[in-house]
């Protein structure tokens, strides 16, 4: 179970602490993109989430999108925000986990992984023994599968594991 705790539960990416993370010699970030940057099967780029991923790559960050969907959407939304990515990732497997550290040039360490599913990004990242930090999904309309994912871990914890803020010590 310890490999479904996140480090940190916030609200959105927007409430990440950068700071935080670069004092945890954090300097690459492994991001979903459904639910976590933008709402389920959209590719638009909201301008809050352009300055966003802008002000964390001015801030040193390097960023690789992972994702389990297909190579058109991820790649549509990963030239928009300027950043890697890997399409049909296969989460939680670590196969596409260690090609975004590859891709970065970085090892689990130095990185974060960043997602709204307990089962998929947060299991992965752990796996791969890197920070990691839930975020609340931004939409409700999400894929038959994700909902599955999200009743089964309704059951497993009858709560999120951590209230929003918090860090693991």
């Amino acid at each position: 179970m310890a490999k479904l705790q996140p480090d940190l539960h916030v609200k959105s990416i927007y409430d990440i602490d950068l700071d935080m993370l670069k004092n945890r010699s954090i300097y690459c970030l492994i991001m979903d993109i459904d639910n976590t940057l933008t709402p389920w099967n959209s590719s638009d780029i909201s301008d809050e989430l352009g300055k966003w991923v802008k002000g964390a790559r001015d801030e040193g960050f390097k960023i690789c999108l992972l994702s389990n969907n297909g190579p058109k959407r991820v790649e549509r939304l990963s030239v928009k925000l300027g950043v890697s990515y890997i399409y049909n990732a296969a989460k939680p497997r670590r196969r596409s986990y260690q090609k975004a550290l590859d891709i970065m040039g970085a090892t689990y360490d130095h990185a974060a992984v960043i997602g709204d599913q307990l089962l998929t990004d947060i299991l992965g990242g752990k796996r791969m023994g890197m920070f990691t930090i839930l975020v609340d999904p931004i939409d409700e309309r999400e894929f038959i599968g994700t909902k599955i994912m999200r009743w089964l871990e309704k059951v497993l914890f009858n709560r999120r594991p951590f209230g929003k803020g918090e860090t693991r010590p």
